[in-house]
């Protein structure tokens, strides 16, 4: 979804960069594979929950503002059409 100060490719973008580089490796334990994690791009501020709308709502009670990224933590998607997800590795 497009954000007042950023396009949805630049959300994406950061928030794959910010996952990545800092978070994965703080999130992906047994206990959180398979929830969402949601991160502030502009802070680098997260939140994990059951649910997109969970993580992400915590974000936005800090900061309604909050340009987000969600992700599916231990997937490659947040969501499966059809077919089955795909688990990434645990390290």
């Amino acid at each position: 979804m497009a954000h007042t100060r950023y396009s949805s490719e630049q959300i994406s973008h950061r928030g794959k960069q910010l996952y990545e580089e800092r978070i994965r490796a703080l999130v992906e334990t047994d206990e959180n594979i398979g929830k969402v994690v949601s991160i502030d791009i502009e802070t680098g501020d997260y939140c994990i929950g059951c649910d997109v709308l969970q993580a992400a709502g915590s974000l936005h009670k800090e900061r309604p503002d909050a340009a987000v990224w969600s992700e599916r933590i231990g997937y490659d998607a947040v969501y499966a059409l059809g077919g089955g997800s795909i688990t990434r590795q645990v390290k």
